[in-house]
């Protein structure tokens, strides 16, 4: 009988704010970080997406580096020195978060950034009153999710995962230049006119709020959007026999929303229309008699 193994990798020994941590060679800085439990922000970063190296706020100081490096795309090697919490790095990171909540609206980003933005001690007011970008009115021409660019940093994890990492659609991509720049269909068409199959996919892995569900959406409209009483409950998908795990984001005994988690190895993440918008039929309860 032949067994089947993966590639072999020598093991690399680094240092990592003093540690001395061994991972498998042609790993990034980012996994070793991860491999150590120490927490690093990232925004245009996921496990399941190729890194673009956007945002620069997972950035690191290396040893004998001219500059900080991205730690989602720089290789580790051998005897290598890294530090994430000097002063150089943390003003690096204040830095790119306050531009960036300078630009566009965070308050609806994830619970992750709002603590970045307290763990650093980011005052966006510093930059004034007059930086946000373009202003983009909230686009909501569909019935299953919505736009809403006055809060979209540019990260491309949505063009990323419209594309090559997992649907293959491009349905999306970055459009314009400088203060102009944006994700936008093709030639600007309305969503329904364009080749977006209603995945969701986008959604699943925006960190700012800039798409969301219809239904998370009229919630906040509403008032009535309550995260704190969120329960999450992982089950099987039951429309095909894929066998895609999905988490059932439940609000006041409503779902609200449905992800996938980015380690499974069936779905990486990622869902289809149904897996991820068919699930009204669960709570459409009989009108009483």
């Amino acid at each position: 009988m032949t067994v089947m193994l993966g590639a072999i990798r020598r093991m690399v020994s680094l240092t990592l704010d003093g540690v001395e941590v061994r991972v498998p060679e042609g790993s990034t800085i980012l996994d070793a970080l991860t491999e150590a439990g120490t927490g690093t922000p990232t925004l245009c970063w996921a496990p399941n997406l190729t890194p673009v190296n956007a945002c620069r706020v997972c950035v690191v100081e290396v040893e004998g580096s001219r500059v900080l490096v991205p730690s989602c795309a720089r290789a580790v090697e051998d005897g290598m020195v890294v530090r994430t919490d000097s002063e150089r790095v943390r003003h690096s990171r204040r830095m790119v978060l306050e531009l960036l909540d300078s630009s566009v609206d965070l308050s609806q980003a994830s619970a992750d950034v709002q603590r970045w933005k307290v763990e650093y001690g980011v005052d966006a007011a510093r930059y004034g009153d007059d930086a946000e970008t373009v202003a983009q009115p909230v686009k909501i021409d569909n019935d299953l999710y919505v736009r809403d660019y006055a809060r979209c940093i540019l990260c491309y994890k949505c063009v990323k995962a419209c594309g090559t990492d997992a649907q293959y659609t491009f349905a999306i991509s970055a459009a314009g230049r400088g203060f102009d720049a944006r994700i936008a269909t093709e030639y600007d068409t309305e969503l329904p006119d364009s080749a977006c199959v209603y995945c969701g996919n986008c959604i699943g892995v925006c960190p700012t709020g800039a798409l969301k569900s219809v239904r998370e959406h009229e919630l906040r409209e509403a008032g009535e959007w309550v995260p704190e009483q969120e329960t999450v409950t992982t089950t099987v998908c039951s429309f095909c026999g894929v066998g895609c795990n999905i988490e059932l984001h439940v609000q006041q005994g409503q779902i609200v929303n449905v992800t996938s988690p980015a380690d499974h190895s069936v779905t990486h993440g990622h869902l289809c229309i149904k897996g991820r918008f068919g699930f009204q039929h669960v709570q459409n309860l009989p009108p009483e008699s």
